[in-house]
């Protein structure tokens, strides 16, 4: 059964960090791309950032550029996003999505919110 297990989220103050894990289990990880998206109350989810299985290689929406940094640990099957300098607009429900073998999966969520 695959699974996608995200944590991290929570309550900031704009300006502040937060990391995001999630971690794959039921399908071959070391070979999927994966990706984080987030979906704001009212509008369409969106995709935040994506790492690829081999080369490593990321893209980043225009507006996280430079604050957001995805990255991959194959050995404990765990991708993660490091969130600096958030704002409140960067407020949301974060989602981990995994290609592997042409299926997709998503998993559950977790809320980021960004507020003083």
């Amino acid at each position: 059964q695959v699974q996608l297990v995200e944590s991290g989220g929570g309550l900031v103050q704009p300006g502040g960090s937060l990391r995001l894990s999630c971690v794959g289990s039921g399908f071959t990880f070391s070979t999927a791309t994966m990706s984080w998206y987030r979906q704001a109350p009212g509008k369409e989810r969106e995709l935040v950032a994506r790492i690829s299985s081999t080369s490593g290689s990321t893209n980043y929406a225009d507006s996280v550029k430079g604050r957001f940094t995805i990255s991959r640990d194959t050995a404990k099957n765990t991708v993660n996003l490091q969130m600096n300098s958030l704002k409140p607009e960067d407020t949301a429900v974060y989602y981990c999505k995994a290609i592997s073998q042409l299926r997709l999966y998503w998993g559950q969520g977790t809320q980021v919110t960004v507020s003083s």
